[in-house]
């Protein structure tokens, strides 16, 4: 297949919903979380399909708005039929729609949602994501500030569980490699101004500033800026949530200032091509979406993969028949790492065992990955990311 061609059968087979942020303040992760399935789509049909037939996707734009999610959620189920949906972006909108979608009931697997505690109950077993839990990244934040020399430390988070669950793990974190924290008051991610925001973080004194944001971060690190506290006067940290990776000349748009501006920035997110991923997958991506982000290319591109190979395990399209299988199919039988290769497991009647691009998933009974690998990243002087470590941390559970 070529760049961007859409592999999706018209109609019949596995129908997977995308529910993925078209518009919205994480619009930029819509283009490789969207991609990242069309590509496995492409890679699924090549291989012969789901159980005899060709695999359908379904899209729908989840905005960062659950009202905008649950229209879409709608159409996904009751117009389009979908079996499962690969989403949603953000984890306050995932859980705005997880009722809604595991009590349909349809296979739910989110590529990026990191708040802990999701899924954990309520959900019958039918939520799964592929991104690891913030329980393990915002140790890894704590001790990449920690590593740098900063001991004092304001943590800014937007008001929404994602928002506040970072907190809840970095303070304590940080607090216990010996750190203190001088400021950790939310804000409303709606806000039209940060000017007090910005002000009272001042205030507070701290050697280092952390940015739990979405896509209004860049405001707030645009007010840092103009009030004469940007990256080049105070050390500013960042998660998933604003790592994109061409950051600077996201900041300056509009504005006269230099994309260098952000030099220095460093942060974390969940890694889009681990060493422990299918060593293949950054190329044949970069290869079907040119220039593309990949941030959580690589979990979006499993999502659907492991969606399918547990409906081809099942031998069924049937959600209770795909959830029974969607950890199976991650851990426990012969590796493989790629639909193909694992169809053919199932298919002489072996057990697959899919470690895919984000790594070896294993997912616990909580439809987790057992395993957290995640970029510590900084920005250069052209304001682009450079990854420059990569660490590993192991789940409990």
């Amino acid at each position: 297949y070529g760049p961007a061609e859409d592999c999706s059968a018209d109609e019949g087979g596995l129908n997977i919903g995308t529910l993925l942020p078209e518009t919205g303040a994480l619009a930029f992760l819509g283009d490789p979380l969207i991609q990242a399935v069309e590509m496995a789509i492409c890679d699924i049909n090549a291989a012969g399909g789901v159980n005899g037939q060709l695999v359908t996707r379904s899209a729908g734009d989840s905005g960062t708005d659950p009202d905008i999610a649950n229209q879409t959620v709608d159409r996904l189920l009751s117009t389009e039929g979908v079996d499962a949906i690969v989403g949603a972006a953000a984890s306050g909108i995932s859980g705005a729609v997880i009722d809604k979608i595991t009590s349909a009931p349809a296979v739910q697997c989110s590529p990026s949602n990191t708040a802990a505690g999701l899924g954990v109950d309520g959900d019958d077993g039918y939520y799964f994501r592929a991104a690891p839990s913030d329980d393990l990244q915002a140790p890894a934040l704590a001790d990449l500030i920690l590593g740098d020399g900063y001991t004092s430390v304001a943590i800014v988070p937007r008001a929404d569980d994602w928002g506040v669950g970072i907190r809840s793990f970095f303070v304590p974190a940080f607090e216990d490699g010996g750190g203190e924290v001088v400021y950790q008051e939310s804000y409303a991610p709606e806000s039209t101004s940060f000017d007090d925001v910005v002000a009272d973080v001042v205030a507070s004194g701290p050697e280092a500033v952390v940015l739990a944001s979405f896509e209004e971060g860049l405001q707030i690190l645009r007010t840092m800026i103009e009030q004469g506290v940007g990256p080049d006067v105070i050390p500013i940290y960042i998660t998933d949530g604003m790592a994109s990776g061409n950051l600077g000349e996201q900041v300056v748009e509009g504005t006269d200032l230099d994309p260098g501006i952000v030099q220095g920035m460093r942060g974390t997110q969940p890694s889009a091509a681990p060493a422990s991923g299918t060593a293949s997958f950054p190329d044949a991506f970069a290869a079907y979406a040119p220039g593309v982000d990949t941030v959580f290319s690589s979990q979006s591109y499993d999502c659907a993969i492991v969606i399918a190979l547990a409906a081809h395990a099942a031998g069924s399209n049937d959600a209770a028949a795909i959830k029974s299988e969607m950890v199976n199919v991650t851990r426990g039988g012969e590796k493989c790492n790629s639909f193909g290769a694992c169809a053919a497991i199932i298919d002489a009647g072996g057990d697959a065992d899919y470690d895919g691009a984000s790594g070896p998933i294993d997912f616990l009974d909580a439809g987790e990955p057992s395993v957290g690998s995640y970029d510590i990243y900084e920005y250069d002087a052209d304001g682009l990311q450079v990854v420059i470590e990569q660490l590993v941390f192991e789940a409990i559970g």
